[in-house]
């Protein structure tokens, strides 16, 4: 009896140690007190902390090229950039000739921050778009904005309709307003913070999966996010939450149980099958597969003979 009290008398001083380590760890984390002024000492980890600062401006010299088509697109192959690139090659794909356009590559590695672009969009974003067609060359910043542009400018993807274009830009407005929870939110913490922190991964993926559930709802009854057309709503979101559900952003389709969002995952494979949205998702691109990569794109024929593996081989 004796033995056993002692071996029970063991076990819970063991464990009581360990409980101690752990505290011991965990103290070791100072909490972090905001200062009452914030000032920027140094770069803070992560994938982008090396470009990321917290003044607007240039910080060098880089004129931007202009290439045959007056229509110039600088810009990455993010969900963003493609977000343009599929718009242009649909419109190209119904006939609309005149949206024939050059895509520059701007490597969001710096390049953004070059006068050049920070003149065509003083928020140093990608994408930006300018327009030669007229007298005076128009530049337009921002994707929702581009793709607005575009469509009425080509009369295409967006309806005039009392009723129908009212739900075209508020569909729009708010993959406008809740990318920014999946990608600076879920998507920074998820895959690019330089460590792995419980509460904004839960946070984020709480809100992550509050509007895949909007968007599958949505979906219920719907071909397309507003109905039975197909429009620039579709091309906006497709590329953040479409690609998601097909397990192409963050590596995190199985952590956010993509496959439960039946509409969504439906909705997704169509759009990504049509022949515009495989040309358009491509454009810009620099990871990846090589033959995905389309880095810059100045003609049709590109997609064809200028690729990532074919210019490599050469």
């Amino acid at each position: 009896m004796k033995i056993v009290n002692l071996l029970g008398f063991q076990d819970c001083f063991v464990l009581l140690v360990l409980i101690q380590e752990k505290q011991m760890k965990m103290s070791e984390k100072k909490p972090y007190f905001p200062p009452q002024i914030w000032k920027w000492e140094t770069a803070n980890g992560g994938k982008f902390s090396k470009i990321n600062r917290p003044t607007a401006g240039s910080t060098h010299d880089q004129i931007l090229p202009i290439g045959k088509h007056p229509l110039q697109l600088y810009s990455q192959g993010t969900p963003n950039g493609v977000k343009v690139t599929i718009l242009l090659e649909e419109l190209l794909e119904i006939g609309k000739v005149d949206a024939e356009y050059d895509a520059w590559l701007i490597r969001i590695n710096g390049m953004q921050f070059g006068s050049g672009f920070v003149e065509i969009n003083p928020n140093s974003k990608i994408p930006a778009l300018v327009d030669h067609s007229g007298v005076e060359q128009i530049r337009i910043f921002e994707s929702g904005a581009i793709l607005m542009y575009l469509a009425e400018k080509f009369d295409a993807f967006l309806p005039t309709d009392s009723k129908e274009r009212p739900e075209v830009l508020s569909w729009l407005f708010w993959q406008m307003g809740s990318a920014p929870f999946l990608g600076g939110g879920f998507g920074h913490f998820y895959a690019y913070a330089p460590e792995k922190f419980e509460y904004p991964i839960d946070r984020y993926a709480m809100e992550t999966k509050r509007q895949l559930d909007v968007l599958d709802q949505n979906l219920q009854d719907r071909t397309y996010i507003c109905g039975e057309n197909y429009n620039i709503a579709d091309m906006a979101i497709w590329p953040w939450y479409g690609q998601l559900v097909l397990g192409r952003l963050y590596n995190a389709a199985e952590f956010l149980d993509v496959k439960s969002y039946k509409n969504v995952c439906r909705w997704a494979d169509m759009i990504k099958a049509r022949p515009a949205v495989k040309r358009g998702r491509i454009v810009n691109k620099t990871s990846g597969r090589l033959e995905l990569q389309l880095r810059e794109r100045h003609n049709a024929s590109d997609f064809d003979e200028r690729t990532q593996d074919k210019l490599e081989v050469k």
